[in-house]
């Protein structure tokens, strides 16, 4: 009974620990930092993604309280054990070694609870596989070990990005081993696909502010997407062990306004893409303006007869009716 006892100490202990460390989590959970670890914190970092926020919730409302409630159950089973059939409770053993009815319960009753779990978690993977069209695609290229990208689209080719010193980090008010010499940048509200290779060996492009984890093999080209709601910087990391330096090939990716990257754009001649006819037309009905005419000439510039068909040469010259008129008639 001694034995017992001291069990349930060490129990009781274990779970005071725990529910202490919970609060203190929770404490710190309600100044989590986006787009970086937050000490002491227990929970997932924010996201700034639908995918993120669907991958929080899926563990949150659906995994934890599962793992919690069969967490719970089996240890009152081992408790109750302990207490029930210790050796000084029951001194004489029992002879039966089967339980068919509670053998079919401990096997049907997981299997249920896995299907139960495979409906939302088969829907989170859809979600991640069923990308929109893309409004930009960027190539993230793993070296060891650095990252490099490159913008088919705008034209940009690919630049490096190194792990930033760390006395540089702490001027910039920077995480080191985080912040990079070179961030990827991306529009916000902008449906970003990121191609992923590997130059040498098998590298891996993490973000966890956005939910998204692709690995980079040499040879091969995968893809992801993200869709960032909110403009910040999020940092990530190369999450395959890939060699010495592992450590120090960080992901830095900066969202921006669609101005802001334009201008990013035009700073590393790359090309901007044009409005579209309905991006113009959109435009236009939402100022109730239409597009302004070409300015007339200046009346001090002399007119080409040959470049004008049916244009007078002279302000005052007569129309083609041979009809004087006051003033120039406007070109047919």
């Amino acid at each position: 009974m001694k034995s017992s006892f001291q069990g349930m100490r060490t129990l009781a202990m274990g779970l005071a620990a725990g529910a202490t460390t919970a609060f203190w989590g929770a404490s710190a959970l309600a100044a989590d930092l986006v787009g970086q670890p937050t000490p002491g914190a227990i929970d997932m970092q924010p996201g700034v993604t639908p995918l993120k926020l669907q991958a929080i919730a899926f563990h949150n409302y659906i995994l934890l309280p599962i793992i919690t409630v069969i967490t719970l159950f089996v240890m009152a089973l081992l408790t109750w054990c302990v207490v029930r059939y210790n050796k000084r409770a029951n001194p004489v053993p029992a002879r039966w070694s089967h339980n068919t009815p509670i053998e079919v319960i401990w096997t049907l009753v997981p299997v249920l609870i896995l299907v139960f779990i495979a409906i939302f978690s088969f829907k989170l993977l859809f979600a991640y596989h069923d990308m929109p069209k893309p409004d930009l695609t960027v190539k993230a290229t793993g070296y060891q070990w650095y990252w490099g990208y490159a913008y088919p689209d705008q034209k940009i080719p690919e630049f490096i990005a190194n792990v930033l010193p760390e006395d540089q980090a702490k001027k910039r008010g920077e995480p080191y081993l985080l912040a990079a010499t070179e961030p990827m940048v991306v529009p916000v509200n902008k449906t970003v696909q990121v191609l992923t290779t590997g130059a040498d060996v098998i590298h891996s492009w993490a973000v966890p502010a956005f939910g998204v984890i692709m690995d980079a093999v040499p040879g091969r080209v995968n893809s992801t997407w993200f869709k960032a709601e909110k403009i910040g910087t999020y940092y990530g990391s190369c999450r395959e062990l890939c060699g010495i330096d592992h450590a120090f090939m960080p992901i830095e990716v900066k969202v921006v306004s669609q101005a802001d990257f334009d201008a990013w754009v035009l700073s590393k001649h790359g090309t901007v893409a044009a409005p579209t006819t309905t991006q113009v037309s959109a435009q236009v009905a939402g100022t109730g303006s239409a597009p302004a005419p070409a300015a007339p000439a200046s009346a001090a510039t002399p007119v080409n007869p040959a470049a004008t068909a049916g244009a007078p040469a002279e302000p005052s010259a007569p129309a083609t009716n041979t009809t004087p008129a006051p003033k120039a008639p406007a070109t047919h």
